[in-house]
């Protein structure tokens, strides 16, 4: 059973930051690629960013490019989104995911093998 492990959720204003924490057992760091998506009430689950095992490819969902950033830290098994400029429309519980697909389908939430337990994110205008 792999743990993945998010945090860094909240509640916080439209236009303020928030950065999302991921730890990842080591293995499942050095062997698959890491992506976020989120769950909002009423809606499918979306996705927001992914990095490739490397860290040389990122992903972007529309609606965050340019405001949201993944990263990971090689030393500490970790993936972060780095969350900027966030609206009401942000609001929803964020999940971290790994999987071995491909990068054309890396934005499918089917074809990942592992979840976190997600943190919830609510941002108030």
């Amino acid at each position: 059973q792999v743990h993945l492990v998010e945090s860094g959720g909240g509640l916080v204003q439209a236009g303020d930051s928030l950065r999302l924490s991921c730890a990842v057992p080591e293995r499942t760091f050095r062997t698959y690629h890491m992506g976020w998506f989120r769950l909002a009430p009423g809606k499918e689950r979306e996705f927001v960013a992914a990095i490739s095992r490397s860290g040389g490819s990122t992903y972007y969902a529309n609606s965050v490019k340019g405001r949201f950033t993944i990263s990971r830290d090689a030393d500490k098994y970790m993936v972060y989104l780095q969350m900027s400029s966030l609206k009401p429309d942000d609001t929803a519980v964020y999940y971290c995911g790994a999987t071995l697909t491909h990068s054309a389908s890396i934005p499918n939430w089917k074809t990942y093998a592992y979840w976190g337990q997600g943190t919830q994110v609510t941002v108030s205008s």
